[in-house]
């Protein structure tokens, strides 16, 4: 299978919908409440990813990756929501597991880390589920460098979320 990653924009928004809707259903079933997966809409998600290609802030990004059939997932980002000097943040990360274990995941984080660098990142961090341990491997795969967990509102009630951590966001660039 061939797959082509590309800078996301308006257009793209219902497959990027369909895939976050179906991604987070095949992720989080089991962490996050069945209640809560089962509500989310793509429609939902469809307008609010178009208002953020529309109007992207200062060094956001979104990359999707697709093959001959459509969208398999995507990536998206932008400044630190911290507001550390230096340091970019991937929001979002998905890929339909389908598209799993094909170095999408690899080369999404290293396409952003990419933009973010020539943007004037010099750092990039990323928070997941505690309790994602393939996710929590895939970082940790990548040389992110894990912190304590610490407990954060979510879909449903509290989540504990841990944060990975490149110091030097140049390790991530081929």
């Amino acid at each position: 299978m061939q797959y082509v990653i590309f800078p996301a924009g308006p257009d793209d928004a219902e497959e990027l919908a369909r895939v976050h809707v179906t991604a987070w259903r095949q992720t989080y079933q089991g962490l996050l409440p069945d209640s809560y997966l089962a509500r989310m809409s793509i429609p939902v998600h469809a307008r609010r990813f178009r208002a953020s290609l529309l109007r992207p802030g200062d060094h956001e990004a979104t990359l999707a990756v697709a093959d001959r059939d459509g969208l398999v997932g995507y990536a998206a980002g932008g400044p630190s929501r911290a507001k550390r000097l230096g340091e970019a943040e991937i929001t979002t990360l998905y890929l339909l597991k389908t598209a799993q274990g094909h170095g999408l995941g690899r080369a999404l984080v290293k396409g952003l880390a990419r933009v973010f660098a020539a943007n004037g990142a010099t750092s990039l961090m990323i928070s997941v589920l505690r309790d994602n341990i393939p996710a929590r491997g895939f970082y940790d795969h990548l040389g992110g460098k894990g912190e304590a967990p610490r407990r954060e509102p979510g879909p449903g009630g509290v989540t504990h979320e841990v944060s990975y951590r490149w110091p030097d966001i140049r390790v991530l660039i081929d």
